[in-house]
């Protein structure tokens, strides 16, 4: 969510009535997260100018770690810096440590050819920005799940119930550290989240939605009681259930 906000962000940058503007101050403390979305606190340091040259030589991006040569354009200004200056401090403040981390394994291959591409800028922020909704489209409509056998059978569902909370299942990553709590496609997508944790028996769907409006589902490992729940559904393994305790 902070990475495609930020690549919207730096999308009008490029593409303002102004100019392409450049933030030169760009570090983290610079945003602050407003209803989702990621704003810039500080315009100071923003800058439409871009560097003048004579000949491509004389435009080359410097970063402490990385060089990158650019192009002297028919109008004597090196082309795309101020795009290529935002995307490569987007790279290397935010995308280094948000997207490797947290994203379902069949989308994070996609998320490392943005990661690669964009700290070799390789990508220019259009590019970005349509790989990052790919991401998000796929994430969204469920359409990264690969075919895998039906494991949902393999579970008791109750309607109107959930289970009190029980002590610590916990999980990387979760939404709450006080247990496993995890976004879901469906309910059959958290059938095989639990299968794959060695001490989970039993997990319940909520009416409560992520960013993208995806379903919560909490993740438990050990027995307790069922209460009454309108807004949840619970399942519970077959094999961690008895007819007498239902």
């Amino acid at each position: 969510q902070i990475c495609l906000s930020l690549v919207k962000l730096l999308f009008y940058l490029a593409h303002s009535p102004l100019g392409s503007i450049a933030l030169l101050d760009f570090q983290p403390r610079q945003f602050v997260m407003v209803d989702g979305n990621l704003k810039v606190t500080d315009m100071d340091d923003a800058s439409t100018e871009e560097l003048s040259c004579k000949e491509d030589n004389d435009c080359t991006l410097d970063f402490p770690t990385k060089s990158f040569p650019l192009k002297c354009s028919m109008a004597g200004k090196c082309e795309g810096i101020n795009e290529k200056k935002n995307l490569f401090n987007a790279y290397r403040y935010f995308f280094t440590y948000l997207l490797p981390h947290s994203a379902p394994p069949a989308l994070r291959p996609l998320l490392s050819d943005i990661l690669n591409a964009t700290g070799d800028l390789r990508y220019g922020i259009n590019e970005t920005l349509r790989a990052f909704e790919k991401v998000l489209h796929l994430y969204k409509s469920g359409l990264y799940l690969q075919k895998r056998p039906l494991l949902l059978k393999d579970y008791i569902s109750l309607k109107g119930f959930r289970t009190v909370e029980g002590e610590g299942h916990k999980c990387w990553p979760s939404y709450s550290h006080l247990g496993c709590l995890l976004s879901i496609h469906s309910a059959e997508e958290a059938a095989a989240i639990c299968n794959s944790q060695l001490h989970c028996h039993s997990f319940i769907v909520t009416q409560h939605r992520t960013w993208t409006g995806r379903p919560l589902a909490s993740f438990q490992s050990s027995w307790t009681d069922l209460v009454p729940d309108t807004n949840a559904v619970v399942y519970i393994k077959r094999s961690a259930s008895s007819g007498e305790r239902l």
